[in-house]
C-alpha cells in the first residue's frame, strides 16, 4: 500500500530583495520539516539559486513550472519549488526594494491563495512582505492579513500572534492610533474573542482562558480616561462572550496584564491595537512567534518579522519563526 501523502505547505518567498528567499531555502533542507509535510516554495527559482550560491545553502528541491503543478503535485513527496518568474531575477539587488519586488511578492501570495482555495495545498506559510515595495507597485494592502481576508472573502477575521510564551489577537491592526477608537465596536470585539477561543481550542485541545485588554490607561479608570470605550463597547462584548460560556477576564489595564504571573494563567490576550500586543510578543518571542490569520477558509501562518533588508542574502537570517509557522500550519491542517 502506498504511503499517505504528507500535507503540502506552500512557503511564499516574500519580497525577493529581503530575507524571505534565504529563510525558505533553510526550510526545504530541514528533515524535521520534511517529516511532517511537503514544503513547496512559491517563488522564483533563479532568485533562489542566486541566494543559495551566496549563502552556501543547499539547493535541493524539484523545480515545477505552473503548467506542471496540477498534474505533479499529487505525487510530490519531497521539497519542491513552484517557479513563478514574476520579475527579471538579474535586476534584483539584495536589500533594495522597488515596484518590481513588491509586485513579485504579491504574485507569489496570490498564487498561494488560489492554490489553497482550490484545495491543492493544505496551508500557506508566508515569507515577509515589504509594505513600501507593495505601495510602489500600486498594491495598497497594508499587509498579508488584509490580502488574505480580501481575496478569500472572509466575513470576519483577525490577526493572531502565537507562541508558547505569549499569544495575542488584535481588534485593529494596521491603522494609526487616532483611528483606533472609532473602529472599536461591540460586534468586532466579540468576533475577535470568539475567533481566538476557537483557534486556541483547536491548537491546544482545551477551552482557553482569555484576557481582554482595555484601550485606555488603567482600562479607562471608570471613564476617567478616554471616551468610555471600555464601558460602551469592550465590557458589553465581554459580557456576551461570558454568557456564551467562554472564559474571559477584563478589560484589564494594558500596562500590567502582560506580567509573568498573568501570562502563566492566560492562553491569549485580545488587544485593541497593533503595538499593544506586538511589543510584548516581540520582546518575549521574537524568533518563535507565528503570525496567523483567523477566520479564513484557508490556513495561513507567517513569520513574525520583516524583510530585514540590512542582512538580506548574507547567510544571517534566522529561520526559527518560519519553522514554527510551518509547524503551526500543519497542526491547524490536522497533522
Amino acid at each position: 500500500m502506498a504511503a499517505k501523502q504528507k500535507p503540502i505547505i506552500a512557503l511564499t518567498m516574500g519580497d525577493p530583495a529581503g530575507v524571505g528567499p534565504e529563510v525558505c531555502l533553510h526550510l526545504i533542507t530541514r528533515q524535521s520539516i520534511s517529516e511532517i509535510c511537503t514544503p513547496v516554495i512559491f517563488g522564483d527559482a533563479l532568485i533562489l539559486k542566486r541566494v543559495a550560491a551566496l549563502t552556501n545553502l543547499p539547493f535541493e528541491a524539484e523545480i515545477l513550472k505552473p503548467a506542471e503543478w496540477r498534474s505533479r503535485r499529487k505525487k510530490l513527496n519531497r521539497p519542491a519549488i513552484l517557479d513563478l518568474p514574476a520579475l527579471n531575477a538579474d535586476r534584483v539587488t539584495p536589500g533594495e526594494i522597488g515596484a518590481h519586488t513588491g509586485a513579485a511578492a504579491f504574485a507569489y501570495v496570490e498564487a498561494s491563495i488560489e492554490a489553497a482555495l482550490a484545495g491543492e495545498i493544505a496551508g500557506v506559510a508566508t515569507g515577509p512582505l515589504n509594505k513600501e515595495a507593495l505601495h510602489m507597485a500600486g498594491i495598497n494592502f497594508p499587509g498579508h492579513t488584509e490580502i488574505f481576508a480580501s481575496r478569500t472573502h472572509a466575513p470576519r477575521w483577525c490577526m493572531m500572534q502565537y507562541s508558547e510564551e505569549i499569544t495575542c489577537t488584535f481588534v485593529t491592526v494596521h491603522v494609526g492610533y487616532a483611528e483606533v477608537p472609532a473602529l472599536l465596536t461591540q460586534e468586532r470585539i466579540l468576533d475577535v474573542i470568539e475567533l481566538t477561543a476557537d483557534a486556541l481550542q483547536r491548537i491546544r485541545g482545551y477551552a482557553p482562558k482569555i484576557v481582554v485588554c482595555g484601550l485606555n490607561p488603567h482600562a479607562g479608570e471608570h471613564g476617567l480616561f478616554g471616551n468610555q470605550e471600555e464601558e460602551r463597547v469592550i465590557i458589553p462584548a465581554i459580557e456576551i462572550a461570558c454568557a456564551k460560556g467562554l472564559q474571559i477576564e477584563g478589560p484589564l489595564p494594558p500596562d500590567t496584564c502582560f506580567v509573568p504571573a498573568k501570562r502563566k494563567t492566560t492562553d491569549a490576550f485580545v488587544c485593541m491595537y497593533h503595538d499593544q500586543g506586538h511589543i510584548p510578543v516581540k520582546a518575549l518571542a521574537f524568533d518563535s512567534a507565528v503570525n496567523t490569520t483567523l477566520g479564513l477558509p484557508v490556513i495561513r501562518t507567517s513569520v513574525d518579522h520583516g524583510t530585514a533588508l540590512d542582512i538580506a542574502w548574507q547567510g544571517k537570517a534566522n529561520p526559527g519563526s518560519m519553522i514554527q509557522a510551518v509547524r503551526l500550519a500543519v497542526k491547524l491542517a490536522g497533522g
